[in-house]
């Protein structure tokens, strides 16, 4: 067995090795968030990436944000536990199909993503909480407490457009069609020479429709379902999730806590809007910036589409088993 082991060095290597990195058997990432969301967006950014994307990720957790692990690995608080899980998920060879957002500005490349984005005040809160070190276990308090003496409320608007979910086909095991013996295709060639088959009409594709909402926001969030690869679903969507503007100051401070805990987490008024791509269209000037799997980015108006069960990750059996008893 060949085994090839490379080291980044610096941000954005990861990238640019998956888009000229050649076959290989299995991919393994060992990192965070942000190295993982490096690696795809540099394979789904190849030619051949309908290929190459076939190819089983194993991911073994080691960076300071970890949100997949828990979808894949053993929970513990233990980080050796959590490493041991995801190096044996690899070994036992179980995967889980997991779902893929692509997000395209209209200039840039588009980046993937395997969790979502995230938009808005919350989210800039958690940026400025590691300033607030000193404090402790009230840092968390803190940083949502001075944010809202800076400026309050801090409401973000900007509308969106999105497409319905589409029916998920049933998840069938790839079956090679036999070849034909020889006489079968003799037959075939000689019929299609002397009564060459009409061609069909080019069929007329309907027009996507859009709906659209101006949005009034303390925080908007785009999400995949990969928080259990397992749950068997109708739909192939991605979830909107729209925060109410009319927080209190005490409400703001309560639900930043359990997003610094839990940042794909929304609370009971949330709008949410179940879709297949979606258009988040920004003001041109303060937008601020997005976390997108935990990594900062400019914000600006994306299109985001979701690429169903995309990816294959090695899942723990242990984990899966839990997963299945959440859904039942």
């Amino acid at each position: 067995m060949e085994v090839t082991l490379v080291k980044t060095d610096y941000e954005g290597q990861a990238k640019k090795l998956m888009e000229l990195m050649e076959q290989t058997d299995m991919l393994i990432v060992a990192g965070g968030d942000g190295t993982l969301q490096e690696v795809i967006t540099g394979l789904l950014r190849r030619a051949d990436h309908e290929s190459f994307s076939k190819t089983p990720i194993g991911f073994i957790p080691l960076g300071s944000h970890n949100s997949l692990s828990e979808s894949l690995h053993i929970l513990s608080d233990n980080q050796v536990k959590r490493i041991t899980s995801a190096t044996l998920s690899i070994l036992q060879g179980e995967t889980v199909p997991l779902d893929v957002l692509q997000i395209k500005g209209e200039k840039e490349q588009p980046v993937f993503a395997l969790i979502g984005l995230r938009w808005g005040a919350f989210r800039d809160v958690a940026s400025t909480i590691k300033k607030y070190w000193y404090l402790g276990p009230l840092k968390i308090k803190a940083a949502h407490w001075f944010s809202t003496l800076r400026e309050w409320p801090q409401v973000h608007e900007a509308s969106v457009s999105y497409m319905a979910p589409t029916l998920r086909p049933p998840d069938l095991p790839e079956q090679k069609p036999q070849r034909p013996n020889l006489m079968y295709r003799i037959a075939r060639r000689l019929k299609n020479y002397w009564y060459p088959p009409i061609p069909e009409p080019p069929k007329v594709e309907e027009p996507e429709r859009w709906d659209e909402r101006t949005l009034s926001t303390l925080e908007l969030s785009i999400q995949t379902r990969n928080k259990n690869p397992v749950q068997t679903r109708i739909d192939d969507s991605l979830l909107v999730c729209v925060e109410p503007d009319s927080f209190t100051v005490g409400d703001f401070i309560t639900v930043g806590e359990k997003k610094a805990e839990d940042s794909t987490s929304f609370t009971r008024q949330s709008l949410k809007l179940e879709a297949s791509a979606c258009r988040l269209n920004l003001p041109e000037e303060g937008a601020g910036f997005y976390n997108i799997d935990n990594e900062e980015y400019e914000a600006m108006s994306v299109e985001v589409r979701l690429l169903p069960r995309k990816l294959r990750f090695f899942c723990s059996a242990e984990r899966r088993e839990q997963l299945l008893t959440q859904v039942l």
